[in-house]
């Protein structure tokens, strides 16, 4: 049944919800609706390592869902012909979102973007409203609106965490630490500097992981659990 109820728009979140016209008109209503995405996507935050880029990878194919990590996004916000083709593959009402969602996020003084990286925003945006992905990094949970992004921060006990990137970069103890604090640190900044959030404040998450506790795999299983739920609510509330 659809719900009649009168609705309160909420533009931080990327709603714009009107009090639905009582009386039911099928198809007609569905067809009037304003564009939203149908396919969730999974926003992923992570400290330096967490091992957050492998458990979303292990997520993404457990799934059969596509992945971009920091790096991809990066390039795609550089190269416009890559640009181009994400956005040709869009319909135009999906387009009008996207640009709908940029001049939210350039109008709210609490969402606002740095205009620096409104490119990054329209790539992510313009991922965001196919769904069914993973983006890893750059803001991706403060752009995209919360109900069609799952966002999620993976946690590691310091220690574990440089033991980690030692072996990974096969690097000294002391050059580990360093380079676990740098990157730590750069990514606090670009939150802070650009989207004017801490990425320490484990209220903006809907999922924690502590990949030391749960392990690689036991993370993964719990990210597609929370990612095939929401999926299911999202398709739900917007059919």
């Amino acid at each position: 049944m659809p719900d009649h109820s009168p609705q309160l728009s909420d533009p931080d979140l990327g709603i714009d919800r009107q009090s639905p016209l009582h009386g039911y008109r099928g198809d007609r209503d569905r067809a009037n609706q304003p564009f939203a995405p149908t396919g969730l996507t999974v926003a992923l935050s992570r400290e330096a390592g967490s091992r957050g880029t492998s458990i979303a990878t292990r997520a993404a194919e457990k799934l059969g869902w596509q992945i971009y990590t920091q790096e991809m996004l990066e390039y795609i916000a550089q190269e416009a012909t890559v640009q181009e083709e994400i956005t040709a593959a869009l319909s135009p009402p999906a387009l009008e979102w996207v640009e709908q969602q940029l001049t939210r996020l350039q109008n709210s003084p609490r969402n606002g973007v740095h205009p620096s990286v409104l490119d990054m925003a329209r790539v992510v945006l313009s991922l965001g409203a196919t769904g069914d992905m993973f983006l890893i990094g750059r803001g991706a949970g403060y752009i995209l609106p919360r109900p069609s992004t799952l966002h999620v921060r993976v946690v590691a006990p310091l220690d574990d965490r440089i033991a980690y990137m030692s072996q990974w970069l096969r690097l000294t103890r002391e050059e580990a630490a360093e380079q676990v604090k740098l990157r730590d640190r750069r990514r606090i900044d670009y939150l802070r500097s650009h989207y004017h959030r801490d990425a320490t404040d484990i209220y903006l998450y809907d999922l924690l992981l502590n990949s030391t506790l749960l392990g690689e795999e036991l993370s993964a299983d719990l990210l597609v659990q929370a990612a095939k739920t929401k999926a299911a609510t999202l398709r739900a509330e917007v059919s």
